[in-house]
This record gives C-alpha cells, structure tokens and sequence, in this order.
C-alpha cells in the first residue's frame, strides 16, 4: 500500500540558472575565506611586522625578556645572538628571534 504511493512521486524538478546557481553555491565559501583573513591572517602579520621591528631596535642595554621568561639586559649584540646579562658576571646567549619583550628601562636591577 504505501510502497505504491512511493513509486507515484515524481522526480524534484533540476535546479536551473546555470552560472547564477553556482555563484550562489561558492558565496559561503568565499564569504568564511574574508572572515578568516580578517580573523585570523591579518592579526597574525600585524603582530609579526611589530616583533621584526622590535627586533631591529634592540640596542646594548636594553632590559629585556627572553622567551623561556628569562630577564636581563643586553651586553653584545650580533646578527643571529644576543648576549643578555642575567646577573653580575653571568651571561647568556640566545637568538635574536627568542626576545619576546623589551622592558622600560630600570625594570632589571
């Protein structure tokens, strides 16, 4: 009885519109891609350009903290190392890349 009624139905009818329907179709997808740039990429440049330019700013003296959360001041720099004095007579070298924050000045004593 009810198996009969199931084959009585028609087919839905084909989407038309061609190009129109798949432009429509592709929206969402570009739609999340513009979200997530402005979400997610564009925060994530800003933050690296800011870092580079700190980076380019170090200068001998700077109190600074490095990325295992290590302070001290800088006494030698060079291209790739920092030499950070993180007591009287004690230093450390580390990347450049590794100094996450320069302090004010008088804040490592």
């Amino acid at each position: 009885m009810f198996i009969s009624q199931a084959f009585a139905q028609s087919a839905p009818a084909a989407a038309g519109g061609g190009a129109e329907s798949t432009l429509l179709s592709l929206l969402p997808l570009v739609l999340m891609f513009v979200v997530l740039y402005f979400i997610m990429i564009r925060p994530q440049m800003k933050r690296q350009k800011e870092h580079k330019a700190m980076l380019d700013a170090l200068a001998k003296g700077d109190e600074v903290v490095v990325g295992g959360g290590v302070i001290g001041r800088i006494s030698k720099l060079g291209d790739s190392l920092v030499h950070v004095e993180v007591a009287e007579g004690v230093e450390i070298q580390v990347q450049r890349p590794s100094v996450v924050q320069v302090l004010p000045k008088g804040t490592f004593k």
